[in-house]
């Protein structure tokens, strides 16, 4: 196999290459027919070298080395031989309609791998895009991967991780971000240099404690000598849960070990906070947030219900006023690129966030397209996709 763009980073298929699905046995069953039916005709007929233009119809970041090594492993596995061009490196940004790669080789070895390459290609280039713009919004904020629940199965949450992987380092290499530290699951961890996933406490744990407090006493009595995250939205007491939590917790908030966690659904407003209360919290700490936003959608991100700017800026002054400075907030629910924009705006003292919303929002967009732009060494191209011819990167 010939490979034109080696000097990538690649974590994701040093650690999963052995797991990166369809294998060989499975793929037939899961390649779309016509693929399968056009192979046949090719071998019936006579073979020829083909190749295939990579693109997608949105700006992405170029997040393609799990499909590339897919595609190298299952060619090795054919005795046959590749040569991929690749136009950008893993994490930069591709225009809309600018092939991401070209790959030649015979046709009869490639034409059964386009459903499962291009799946592996669309959603992860996508995420990559996303997370870049949200760790750019908030460059002082952590970020967490709490994707992988969302996913449809082992496969999109590898792929997901990685594609946060890549649009934080992306970011890191343009900008001073703190960017992903890490995702909820062990399998993804090594991406973010971790041993484990990452994560605080579900609300399942706060319900079976049977109290917030109680909740954060179980969890640290069984990891006494890690930093202890508490999720205080459960009740709706958001302010007294927290500070009775802190106060049992001083010395861990002294020594910069306790942080709260805001998860507040939609359907209410933080304990005692309402929509006078959060216009003025953020007059008092951000005015120029109010006279900022454009939308009604960014308004409710200012000062709405659930886990708006205002929540955070309000915990923030109450934890301030006790004494609890050194308290961290980690904030999650609903954090895509357009919250975080608004949350900048806001200048909110966000900690941490836990997202799972970089994933694609509209999953059409996800949609990767290969065609075929030469056979035999003529150019051809179905009608209208003459853009597709040989782009490469000067």
């Amino acid at each position: 196999m010939s490979n034109s763009s080696k000097n990538y980073k690649n974590g994701f298929t040093k650690n999963n290459s052995n797991n990166i699905r369809p294998d060989s046995k499975l793929l037939n069953s899961v390649t779309d027919t016509y693929f399968l039916r056009t192979k046949e005709i090719v071998t019936k007929f006579g073979d020829t070298e083909v190749t295939y233009a990579i693109f997608m119809r949105r700006p992405v970041l170029s997040a393609i080395s799990p499909a590339i090594e897919w595609l190298s492993k299952i060619i090795e596995e054919r005795n046959s031989k590749v040569t991929i061009t690749r136009l950008y490196k893993e994490g930069e940004y591709v225009g809309a309609g600018e092939p991401l790669a070209y790959i030649s080789g015979s046709m009869s070895n490639l034409v059964d791998l386009e459903t499962a390459l291009l799946q592996k290609i669309g959603a992860t280039c996508v995420a990559a895009y996303n997370a870049k713009s949200m760790v750019s919004s908030l460059p002082n904020t952590f970020f967490l991967a709490m994707d992988a629940r969302h996913c449809a199965g082992i496969d999109m949450a590898d792929l997901m991780a990685y594609g946060a992987y890549i649009g934080s380092e992306s970011a890191k290499r343009e900008l001073k971000v703190k960017g992903f530290i890490g995702c909820a699951t062990d399998r993804s961890a090594f991406l973010f240099k971790n041993t484990n996933g990452l994560g605080t406490m579900p609300h399942a744990l706060v319900g079976y404690a049977g109290s917030t407090l109680k909740a954060a006493q179980m969890f640290h009595k069984t990891w006494p000598d890690e930093p202890l995250t508490v999720l205080i939205d459960y009740f709706g007491k958001e302010i007294s849960d927290g500070l009775q939590v802190a106060r049992q917790f001083k010395s861990l908030a002294e020594n910069n070990k306790l942080s709260f966690r805001l998860d507040t659904h939609g359907g209410r407003y933080i304990e005692g906070l309402d929509v006078a209360g959060s216009y003025d919290v953020l007059e008092r700490n951000v005015p120029q947030a109010i006279k900022g936003y454009r939308t009604e959608q960014e308004l409710r991100y200012l000062i709405g219900t659930g886990v708006s700017a205002a929540a955070i800026w309000r915990l923030r002054e109450i934890l301030n006023e006790s004494g609890f400075e050194k308290i961290k907030i980690v904030a999650s629910s609903g954090f895509g690129p357009e919250k975080c924009q608004v949350f900048a705006l806001a200048n909110v003292p966000v900690d941490v966030i836990g997202t799972g919303s970089y994933l694609p929002k509209i999953w059409s967009e996800t949609y990767a397209t290969a065609d075929i732009i030469s056979y035999g060494g003529k150019s051809m191209v179905k009608l209208g996709r003459e853009f597709l011819f040989n782009k490469s990167k000067k």
